[in-house]
């Protein structure tokens, strides 16, 4: 089996910071592209920020120039670094992983920005 474990969401203030980690362990065959995806409620589940094997990344529009993803693959951990965060940015996160069998989803982290 394959767990996820996501930390580091809380409560803060709009223009504040956060760093989520995403411990990845298990079963874990072909480690292949790493992300995170969020899902505000009412709404759909949406990517936020994807990183490859090769480290290529890509981000929603929405926090280009805000966000930044990383990882360590030899920890099989992906980070989300989440700056100038907004209101908007309310919504509980979730990390993914693809290998070579599938794609597993972390439980979430909840992330709550006030005004």
């Amino acid at each position: 089996q394959v767990q996820l474990v996501e930390s580091g969401g809380g409560l803060v203030q709009a223009g504040g910071s956060l760093r989520l980690s995403c411990a990845a362990s298990g079963s874990i065959i072909g480690l292949n592209t790493m992300g995170w995806y969020r899902q505000a409620p009412g709404k759909q589940r949406e990517l936020v920020a994807g990183i490859s094997n090769g480290g290529t990344t890509n981000f929603a529009d929405s926090v280009k120039g805000r966000f930044t993803i990383s990882r360590d693959n030899g920890k099989k951990m992906v980070y989300l670094q989440m700056n100038s965060l907004k209101p908007e940015d309310t919504a509980v996160y979730y990390c993914k992983i693809r290998d070579w069998r599938g794609d597993y989803w972390g439980q979430g982290t909840q992330v709550t920005v006030s005004s």
